[in-house]
């Protein structure tokens, strides 16, 4: 059974890793093309492409509207489609902390050091680079490490890559992706309506009662989540919150167990009528006998693994896409011709190339080094060096932040984007050329 279960797991890793390294390189072609245009003569039609109003209209209500204002084609990839992204995180959170590795204390103990460590320090130096100035708002965007990028970074190597720097690369991604929901969640909240979060609590509860219940249809927990996200849009908590919210209460449960769904395929294969094995064209019967599979299997697997897997192609090939392509289009050139950088260009940069190396290495430098846990299978503190340095690709959860940020300053939001995207090229390229030297040349034994 514990077989089983590794299986499964480096199953599911394994999948993910693919989805995300996939995700990660056509995010670098998105946001080199948003650069080109941005920078081009068709910059002006670019920019003005995301002030569109998108409406839902149903009568005179309009779904897509906040305290009176439509949303622009710009808010409705950054406050909905960004909801659908924050679902999907908040599921693979849930799924690690069930059965990944996150799962026990003494597998999570390294990963969520070194990610409070590449949260503190980053956090620190933008903090003590901008304090007093208007830039100061802005200390949680270099928080943050993209999983999409940095795997895709690291698929450069192919298969000399051992699985356990993957798997901890992963795996202090999420705590990060943890850090910077709580941050939004706690310190990017507007005016609060009383009555929108009371309507809010009661969509929770019957989330919570479908879970409790064991209530197995998807849709029932994709519809209240919507509901749930207009009444956060409407509350003053950020509407992306809404996404985790809601994934945390997906069963993670199926309704077939193991050892029931085997037991159903081999009284399905029983019953299978092969008595004309050459024929192209299947009877009633068996077609009847493979729908009862088909539903076989579909019982056993959970809620929560199935909308992940669905949700996968969804947000690597289109939302974080479109995401990059509406955010990353930065304007090379200031009004007056030069470079379009300022302090928080600077700070954002210094964190995540200085900060988030820091505090990664550091941390896990120190737990290590005081005995409570030690360097994975594969690892060493020169490779190590490599994966820190991926941890400084702040892309996606830290542009996203950005706009929290400067979204009512436009020069602040520029120097802002340049530091990220400046961060996350520099990150990417110096932890190639160390992981170049520091990974064996032979594919890794695991």
């Amino acid at each position: 059974m514990e077989k089983l279960k590794i299986l499964n797991l480096n199953f599911s890793f394994q999948r993910a890793a693919h989805y995300h390294i996939n995700g990660g390189m056509l995010l670098m072609g998105v946001v080199l093309l948003a650069m080109f245009l941005a920078n081009s003569p068709w910059g002006d039609i670019y920019a003005s492409f995301w002030n569109y109003e998108v409406h839902l209209q149903i009568g005179e209500f309009n779904f897509f509207s906040h305290n009176g204002h439509h949303m622009t084609l710009m808010t409705f990839i950054n406050d909905a489609l960004m909801a659908v992204f924050f679902f999907s995180v908040g599921l693979e959170i849930k799924r690690e902390i069930l059965v990944g590795e996150l799962s026990s204390f003494r597998q999570a103990l390294l990963p969520i050091v070194a990610a409070c460590g590449g949260m503190l320090v980053p956090v620190l130096i933008y903090y003590f680079m901008t304090a007093g100035t208007p830039a100061q708002s802005g200390l949680a965007i270099p928080m943050a490490t993209d999983i999409a990028f940095s795997l895709g970074v690291l698929s450069l190597f192919g298969k000399r890559v051992p699985l356990s720097l993957k798997v901890f690369l992963t795996a202090f991604a999420v705590v990060d992706d943890i850090g910077g929901i709580l941050v939004i969640a706690l310190f990017y909240t507007s005016h609060l309506s009383v009555n929108y979060l009371i309507a809010s609590a009661g969509i929770l509860l019957i989330l919570c009662g479908g879970n409790f219940f064991r209530g197995r249809n998807r849709w029932f927990y994709i519809f209240w989540g919507v509901i749930m996200w207009y009444l956060f849009l409407q509350s003053g908590i950020h509407a992306t919150i809404a996404g985790v919210v809601a994934a945390f209460t997906v069963p993670a449960t199926p309704h077939y167990k193991i050892g029931k769904y085997i037991n159903r395929i081999r009284e399905n294969i029983a019953v299978f009528p092969a008595s004309d094995k050459e024929s192209v064209v299947l009877s009633k019967m068996q077609i009847n006998v493979l729908k009862s599979i088909e539903s076989s299997s579909d019982r056993v697997i959970s809620p929560l693994q199935s909308l992940e897997d669905s949700l996968h192609g969804m947000v690597n090939y289109i939302i974080l896409p479109l995401f990059a392509f509406a955010n990353a289009g930065v304007s090379l050139t200031a009004d007056h011709g030069g470079l379009e950088v300022g302090m928080a260009t600077w700070a954002v940069l210094a964190g995540l190339l200085a900060g988030k190396f820091a505090g990664i290495y550091f941390f896990t430098w120190l737990v290590i080094k005081m005995g409570f846990a030690g360097l994975l299978k594969g690892m060493t503190w020169v490779n190590l060096t490599g994966i820190c340095l991926l941890g400084g690709i702040g892309f996606t959860v830290s542009l996203f932040i950005a706009n929290l940020s400067f979204g009512d300053s436009p020069v602040l939001l520029t120097q802002a984007k340049m530091g990220v995207i400046l961060g996350t090229v520099l990150a990417g390229v110096l932890a190639y050329l160390v992981l170049q030297f520091a990974l064996p040349k032979q594919p890794a034994q695991e």
